[in-house]
Order: structure tokens, then sequence, then C-alpha cells
């Protein structure tokens, strides 16, 4: 039997700015990457979000990124291991007092962006956040790039760790995403990408942009709520997969 978590990036609107439609995809996924501010969301948005996420019963992840509001927190920069451990304890602070004050109880982390892929191929910035969500809480678990620095920092530092694979990004044969600014770096046909999706859990592969299948372990999915069709995408993908004997539950219930 095939099981996966779906995760979603959202609570990314701010102010008078309003991204993705998070009460309805939140029908689709398992758990909830929820924005803490820095890249993304304010506290309205985080307490909104968070209450949504409980009254359907989805996981709850802090999604900490780089201070960058203007680039979304996809633009790399320059930090130390310190300034990376201190951003971290500091916006999964700020999404868990939300979430106990609505009486539930966090689940997950997972960096965002330019933090999630410059940490999966650093291992001194990996370490940095892996030491700050076991200082928080060890009982957290820690989303990674599959097979990235990230999943061995959490092995290193005693954490919890989820292989995370990417239905509608292009790999490299190295194993890491193609960047954003690169040539077919995303993956816009719905069947495409969902057929990638169901042959990582199934056989555990990816076919990379140089025609190479590598191998990939996927314990959650992510899908990006900010997209145009991310509603539509999150129905699809979660319908095909059923179809192909896969099942769906919360990323706790699956890295045990």
């Amino acid at each position: 039997m095939y099981r996966v978590d779906l995760n979603c990036d959202l609570g990314e609107s701010f102010g008078s700015y309003k991204i993705g439609r998070d009460e309805e995809i939140l029908d689709y996924v398992t758990s909830a990457n929820i924005a803490c501010g820095f890249h993304a969301g304010d506290p309205a948005t985080m307490r909104k979000t968070v209450r949504l996420a409980l009254e359907k019963n989805v996981g709850i992840g802090a999604h900490p990124g780089l201070q960058d509001l203007v680039g979304f927190g996809r633009r790399p920069m320059q930090i130390s291991a310190q300034e990376a451990y201190d951003l971290v304890v500091y916006q999964i602070g700020a999404l868990y007092g939300f979430v106990k004050s609505e009486g539930g109880k966090l689940q997950h982390v997972k960096p965002h962006g330019a933090l999630f892929n410059m940490a999966a191929k650093d291992p001194v910035l990996a370490e940095a956040i892996a030491e700050a969500i076991y200082k928080i809480d060890p009982g957290l678990i820690l989303f990674g790039l599959s097979g990235g620095e990230l999943i061995k920092a959490a092995a290193k530092i005693g954490v919890r760790a989820a292989n995370e694979v990417f239905s509608d990004r292009t790999y490299q044969k190295d194993g890491t995403l193609t960047a954003r600014n690169g040539e077919n770096a995303v993956i816009t046909c719905h069947k495409e990408a969902a057929m990638q999706a169901v042959r990582m859990v199934k056989e555990g592969k990816v076919r990379t942009v140089e025609g190479v299948d590598i191998p990939i372990q996927a314990d959650t999915i992510c899908i990006h709520g900010d997209s145009e069709k991310a509603l539509d995408f999150a129905k699809y993908i979660k319908e095909t997969m059923t179809k192909e004997g896969i099942s769906f539950a919360k990323i706790s219930d699956i890295v045990l």
C-alpha cells in the first residue's frame, strides 16, 4: 500500500494583498506550511490560517523564510549559520504562539524558498536549521529536499525528517530542483505533474531534465498555493493519485 502526505504553502497573504485560495485548498491537503511573516504572511493571516487548518484537521507546520517580502523569499541571500538559526527560531516561535492559542499542536517545519534550496546544498546552514528545530521541540518534523543536506542534518541532530518531493518542478541529475530562473523549471501541465508524483511515490524514481532516472524518496509532496491554478491542481493530483492506489495521511502518521 502506498501512502504519502500532501502539503501546501499557505497563509501567504499580507495586509491588503490576498494570495491563494487557502480555505478551499485545505480540503485537499493533509499538511499546511504556514508563512511566518518574513517572506509573506502577517499576524492576522497566520491566526486565520491556523484556525482553518485546525477546523479541517490538517497538520500545521511553520514555514520560515528569508526576510525578503519584495522577493517573496525566493532570492538567495548570504547569511551565516547563526543568522539562519535565529530567523528560524523567531519564526517558529511566532507561529507556535498562534497554534497554541487556538488549542492546536505544531507538527512540522518546512523552510521556504531560497532558504530551503540553500540548506538543501549547504550542510552548515542545514545543521543550524535542524538545531533550531530540535531546541524548540525535538518532536517536530523537518521537511527537506529528498536526499538533501536538511535530511542528513536532521539525522545528525536527532530530529525526524520528511523527504519532500515536488510534482510541479523539474529535477537536476544531482537531485536538486532546477532553479526557478532556469529553462523548464516549472511543470505547468497537470497530467505531467501528477504522473511525476505518482512515479516518485510508487517507483521511487524521477526523470531529470537530462533525461536520466534518479532514485528519490517521497514522504510528502508539495503543492504551491500561490499559483493561479493551485486549487485545480490540488483537486487533480489527489484524484489522479487516488486512482493509482495511493492514499494520503498527515506526515506525523507517516514519519514515526
